[in-house]
């Protein structure tokens, strides 16, 4: 039988505070690691890095943030039917641990392993960590939201420390010393979550399955680990020889038929009434409006990064210090830390004189906002197609206007998909809202290719191609925004 959560024992602050501490050093190696990912693969193999070209190089990167992202709905069913989401975290960190030490190995093949590692326990650990913390509130109300909240800065406290630490290293010293501080750090995350589980009670602790199905469930499971190890045996032995830009852009087609594909079954199979059929297709415009925002927003550890490294004046003083360019991957955590609260603040303040904006409307202002920061980026873009480096002062503009664009869509994304979509379909509904920002990832490394440094005069407009397209799609929705609210019937 299922196991019922023991309320007795759930809703502490020990419990909270134990994930808060795994999931902020599992944000530190991801981060800390992510902001070396690119820099390390296009750096010359005579200095330590892979040597490949950008549009490999982001493509890789993509497919990697990706497969997080995707890995996430495989490693929640592994939990609900087999480990229970505290023995999956557990498991999820080993493995997480197991991938960065695998990518301070110096080899090549090392390197790919190391990702794959990354991607199958970052699977297992994300998405469970955050039903952990649900189950420690199951009586909802303000309590569950103020427990996500402290979570939630979790998130971007080890977002914001992992990137200075393994970038130092890294830039400075060696790359693999930074992957190996990741490792270090997820290594930290999973001793104080093990002198701590205890706290976590009955929350997460068993899977929610009945026992009759084990046996099959043990059988896909394990099947789907043979076919990863078979195909990473196989292409580390050179067998399988794999191209990453195609792998990459097929991928993403696929992506796109399984999204068009589900809506297609949803609306012409299901037993919807009217309603629900109206909210349904709002879903659906706000999945092409999410992917299309992380498709820019995650440009920031490729496209973004590469121009910290090779277009930014980093220097201080004369020669006294260089700036890591993976640094600036910490701006983002540090806003959404510090203006989180002023943007809460200012939707209730405008929801008190019932001016608060529609949800089309604040996807619209994130994509705006998305687009601005890309228009800041090919402003300063025109400079260094005349050979000057420009100043830090237009990254950190870009990534301020980024972050405040994410806080006006990210946050009432997760919403709105849980109140919009028809009861029984909410749990697919929100595997199918994490596909748009898999995608939106997949694109993000497909378009950071197009700003190569051979092609650094083209650079202005491509990035102002980012901006018509963002900014377009904000206006539409603007002007489309009483029709949508309309199909809402009633949800705000």
């Amino acid at each position: 039988m299922a196991h019922e959560p023991n309320t007795k024992k759930q809703g502490q602050p020990r419990g909270l505070y134990t994930l808060f501490f795994t999931e902020m050093w599992e944000r530190f190696s991801y981060y800390g690691m992510r902001a070396l990912l690119v820099l390390f693969m296009v750096d010359a193999v005579a200095t330590g890095g892979l040597g490949l070209d950008d549009k490999t190089a982001t493509a890789i990167y993509g497919l990697y943030c990706a497969g997080v992202y995707l890995a996430a709905l495989p490693g929640g069913w592994a939990a609900d039917r087999l480990f229970g989401a505290q023995r999956a975290v557990w498991i999820g960190g080993i493995i997480i641990a197991a991938g960065h030490f695998t990518l301070a190995i110096p080899d090549k093949h090392s390197f790919y392993f190391g990702l794959v590692l990354l991607v199958v326990g970052t699977g297992l650990l994300k998405p469970n960590i955050s039903a952990i913390v649900g189950q420690l509130y199951p009586e909802g109300g303000a309590r569950r939201d103020a427990g996500f909240t402290i979570f939630y800065m979790g998130i971007n406290l080890g977002a914001a420390i992992g990137p200075l630490i393994c970038s130092a290293l890294g830039e400075k010293m060696n790359w693999h010393y930074g992957f190996g501080a990741a490792g270090v750090g997820m290594i930290f995350g999973l001793i104080q979550y093990k002198l701590t589980v205890k706290h976590l009670g009955e929350a997460g602790k068993h899977p929610d399955k009945p026992d009759v199905s084990k046996k099959l469930d043990w059988t896909f499971f394990t099947g789907g680990l043979g076919i990863i190890s078979m195909l990473v045996v196989l292409t580390w032995s050179g067998v399988l020889k794999l191209n990453a830009l195609r792998i990459a852009q097929s991928t993403a087609g696929f992506i796109v038929a399984v999204a068009v594909l589900y809506f297609a079954y949803i609306l012409i199979f299901y037993k919807l009434d009217k309603t629900e059929r109206k909210r349904i297709g709002v879903i659906a415009i706000l999945f092409i409006a999410s992917a299309m925002f992380w498709s820019g927003f995650e440009q920031a550890g490729s496209s973004l990064n590469l121009f910290a490294e090779r277009f930014t004046d980093r220097v201080i003083g004369e020669d006294w210090f260089t700036i890591p360019a993976g640094w600036f991957q910490s701006l983002n955590p540090v806003f959404i830390i510090t203006l989180a609260p002023v943007v809460a603040w200012i939707w209730i303040s405008l929801a008190k004189r019932n001016l608060e904006p529609s949800l089309p409307v604040k996807f619209a202002m994130g994509l705006f906002l998305l687009g601005m920061g890309f228009l800041t980026i090919a402003i300063a873009s025109i400079s260094v197609a005349k050979g000057i480096k420009v100043l830090p002062v237009w990254l950190i503009t870009t990534y301020l206007l980024h972050s405040v664009g994410e806080l006006c869509l990210s946050p009432v994304g997760l919403s709105s998909v849980t109140k919009l979509a028809p009861k029984r379909l909410v749990g697919q509904m929100m595997g199918v809202w994490f596909l748009a920002t898999s995608l939106g990832n997949l694109f993000a490394g497909l378009l950071a290719g197009q700003f190569r440094k051979e092609l650094v005069d083209q650079m202005s407009s491509n990035f102002f191609q980012i901006v018509l397209t963002t900014c377009g799609t904000a206006l539409l929705l603007i002007i489309f925004t009483k029709p949508i609210k309309r199909l809402m019937h009633g949800v705000k």
